[in-house]
């Protein structure tokens, strides 16, 4: 919108535009944030409130975050954290292993309790091993 503004679309003219393009199929939130939500998941490593976070910024709806988001259960999240954490070598062990895996996942944007059952999990493979 800001884009069409700068070029001097406004008023009736905007909303007549941006009408036309949303039922074109050419603007379509709902879809924008699900395929957002799935490459930064897939692509990138990032948790759910990375995600939800950068939807906000991009002016995404709430309602559309949350359903964008709602596809994942807890436990794909939890390993998908901790492939995160066994490909990138975060977690040696230890309190500061500990602190620095834990540091990753939260910058990643996962919830802390994610972040504490993948390093758990971690912890439990590595004892076994």
């Amino acid at each position: 919108m800001a884009w069409l503004g700068e070029r001097g679309v406004e008023g009736e003219e905007l909303h007549e535009v941006l009408a036309a393009l949303a039922e074109e199929g050419a603007i379509d939130d709902e879809r924008f944030a699900r395929r957002y939500a799935e490459d930064k998941r897939e692509l990138r490593g990032w948790g759910p409130d990375r995600i939800a976070e950068a939807l906000h910024a991009r002016g995404v709806e709430r309602s559309l975050i949350e359903a964008a988001l709602a596809g994942e259960d807890e436990g794909e999240t939890v390993a998908r954290a901790l492939a995160l954490l066994e490909g990138g070598g975060a977690y040696a062990g230890g309190e500061a292993g500990r602190a620095r895996a834990l540091g990753l996942l939260a910058r990643r944007g996962y919830p802390v309790d994610t972040a504490y059952e993948a390093v758990r999990a971690l912890e439990r493979r590595s004892d076994a091993a």
